[in-house]
């Protein structure tokens, strides 16, 4: 198929159209490579696809909307995997606008772009960060998400209030996925493994936020690449049994699916950090820090709802996941002195 695939500079996106390409698809990746982190990462993430002669890269900000008609008009794609967004819920404090015009303005053009293309199904990140101040766990599709505690939860359901739109509107299949604190090799330099690696090697302190009484569902990238594309594969439908007086928050009666995909195994954050210094073989200095705004405790994915639909969850464990990482950023590193 012909598959377009938004921020394929990004850790996700590298990782999705590599699959994509290995299993002979043709793929249109679109990033803006902005300077929210190192654009070199970034660079390095899009030397990957580069090599593939099945791939072409448009250099393009999904909040242009002459351009995304462009893009749509001159390819055509089949299917489209919008994963471009501007992430980080404790940036979002700093730089809201950042996140309407990328989250929410760059969506509607990906949606006008399917809608006008009659693209066959659009599968677009969400993130476990909608279920905000929730405390019954483990977070599951039929639970209320209408109480974000950061402006980044906020547009991500806004993006599956807009993707019901389109599917009720224009019949457009679309699937929401909710992602849980993904990690692995080329990760996102802002995320916990990356920033306590770092430190730790440097002989730094880390920031242990909560006083380290956090858990997360830390989830493998390799579990979320299998997830979405068994999701890109299995086309959004009707829910045959769905009923308008109890409604469904997940499914609906016209083309809309929702899907937490996450490890289903929350660890502490100490647990999480321990595991680290196990694979450097060094201890970490910490500085403990009070809950910050827009964070939550706790995050644990209920995936019962993932594996009826793709008859699969992830399940990569800890030590291997964080083992993974490790060797891939001494690795990348060193070869970059």
């Amino acid at each position: 198929m012909k598959i377009l695939v938004t921020g394929v500079a990004g850790f996700i996106g590298m990782h999705v159209s590599l699959r994509l390409l290995n299993d002979g698809h043709e793929v249109i990746g679109v990033d803006n490579l902005n300077k929210y982190y190192d654009v070199n990462l970034k660079q390095s993430r899009l030397n990957k696809v580069l090599e593939f002669k099945n791939f072409e890269f448009i250099a393009i900000d999904v909040e242009n909307k002459e351009e995304i008609e462009k893009l749509f008009t001159k390819y055509k794609p089949e299917r489209v995997i919008h994963l471009a967004a501007q992430a980080g819920v404790r940036y979002s404090l700093e730089n809201p606008y950042s996140y309407i015009n990328t989250n929410i303005s760059g969506f509607i053009n990906i949606l006008e772009g399917c809608r006008h293309t009659n693209v066959d199904h659009l599968v677009y990140a969400s993130s476990s960060s909608v279920y905000g101040g929730n405390t019954s766990v483990p977070f599951s599709e039929q639970q209320n998400v209408d109480h974000p505690v950061s402006l980044y939860a906020a547009t991500k359901k806004s993006n599956e209030l807009m993707a019901h739109c389109y599917s009720h509107l224009y019949g457009l299949p679309t699937t929401g996925l909710r992602f849980f604190t993904v990690y692995g090799p080329w990760g996102r330099p802002d995320m916990a493994l990356f920033l306590f690696t770092n430190a730790i090697l440097n002989q730094e302190p880390i920031k242990v936020f909560n006083s380290g009484k956090m858990t997360r569902d830390f989830t493998f990238i390799d579990d979320i690449v299998e997830g979405i594309v068994r999701i890109l594969g299995k086309v959004a439908t009707i829910n045959e049994n769905y009923d308008s007086n109890y409604p469904d928050p997940a499914t609906s009666n016209v083309p809309y699916r929702i899907f937490n995909i996450g490890n289903n195994n929350p660890v502490s954050l100490l647990d999480y950090i321990e595991q680290i210094e196990k694979s450097l073989n060094m201890a970490a200095k910490k500085i403990y820090l009070p809950l910050q705004p827009g964070d939550v405790v706790s995050t644990y994915s209920s995936s019962d709802n993932l594996e009826k639909w793709i008859n699969f969850k992830p399940n990569t464990s800890l030590s291997f996941g964080v083992e993974s990482f490790v060797n891939w950023y001494l690795g990348y590193y060193n070869s970059q002195k």
